[in-house]
């Protein structure tokens, strides 16, 4: 009988990361835009669609990867419901991680305002149309989504803590190898 895998792939780790850094910029880029004005201020929105659209980029890659190499499942000491929980927040994850950098791509298209992705190449805009009044409502749904995000990740963090610190069972460290397999 083959051994269970113990840690997640490469792939899987660095897309994990990769967003994770992503997501912590997004806070970073739209406070740092919040608290500026001028040109600098909108050098800040436009990073941070740039980052958007490679979140939403990579979070399609994630999904894909996934699909073609399920997740390691969790100990089956877990209690069911600990189980449903853990794949209900990452299932909830993809979903919050499309809908993000989608709404803001939406409410950049109806107000016909430009992506430059990193000052590389214009990204498309979606054939939307409604001026700022539909940009508004896809920023009120965007900011929603948001707080969603939110919940989420500290969901995610406590139940990565709680495995970690309570249940001691290694979950941990099949996201982070730098930890410790604990015997």
């Amino acid at each position: 009988m083959a051994e269970p895998r113990n840690r997640y792939s490469t792939v899987s780790l660095a897309l994990h990361w990769i967003i994770a850094l992503g997501v912590l910029a997004q806070v970073l880029l739209i406070t740092a835009h919040e608290n500026t004005e001028g040109p600098l201020s909108g050098q800040f929105v436009m990073l941070h669609k740039s980052v958007g659209i490679t979140i939403l980029v990579l979070t399609l890659a994630r999904i894909g990867w996934r699909l073609a190499h399920p997740a390691i499942p969790l100990p089956v000491e877990a209690p069911r419901w600990e189980r449903w929980t853990a794949r209900a927040v990452h299932v909830l994850f993809y979903v919050v991680l499309i809908a993000m950098p989608m709404t803001g791509w939406l409410a950049s298209s109806a107000a016909g305002r430009e992506i430059a992705w990193f000052g590389l190449f214009d990204w498309p805009l979606l054939p939307v149309s409604g001026g700022r009044e539909t940009a508004g409502r896809f920023m009120d749904m965007h900011e929603l989504v948001m707080k969603g995000l939110y919940v989420l990740i500290a969901l995610h963090v406590l139940g990565a803590l709680k495995h970690q610190f309570i249940n001691r069972d290694n979950v941990l460290h099949r996201m982070i190898p730098l930890i410790p397999r604990r015997p």
